[in-house]
């Protein structure tokens, strides 16, 4: 199957330091700090990246259940917001919050959640982050 890769590389210490991450395709190449994880500052962070691949990965675990049950959807939208907080010493990353808004002709509202629910634990990233609280409002549009 697949293997994907990426590298980050962080120079200085942990409050003035900085680094890049870049997705082994080259899609993507951005600037990290301590202001762009830890506040408001400029650039990107590994929680922001996290986010993305789980949208991306339940948009499109949904649908293929929904596709596979004989409703294709017209359009999946999901937004992940990862929420990095203070625990114990260190950080840890405390809960996802999954918000799919989507078009699907022909459905109700009971199967599209069924096949929501099924994404939001079937997903592979959502397996991978197991160990994390999600949670997922899905609505149809």
């Amino acid at each position: 199957m697949a293997m994907r890769h990426s590298d980050a590389e962080w120079r200085g210490d942990l409050k003035s330091g900085s680094g890049k991450m870049r997705l082994g395709s080259g899609a993507f190449e951005g600037a990290y700090s301590f202001p762009s994880r830890f506040e408001n500052g400029q650039g990107t962070n590994p929680e922001e990246l996290i986010a993305a691949a789980h949208a991306g990965c339940f948009s499109m675990a949904l649908s293929a259940g929904l596709s596979q049950a004989g409703h294709p959807p017209t359009r999946v939208h999901t937004t992940a917001r990862v929420h990095l907080e203070k625990a114990g010493a260190g950080f840890a990353i405390s809960r996802i919050e999954l918000e799919c808004e989507a078009e699907i002709p022909g459905i109700d509202d009971a199967a599209f959640q069924e096949q929501a629910a099924g994404a939001k634990a079937n997903c592979p990233v959502s397996k991978a982050l197991a160990g994390t609280e999600i949670s997922l409002t899905a609505k149809l549009v």
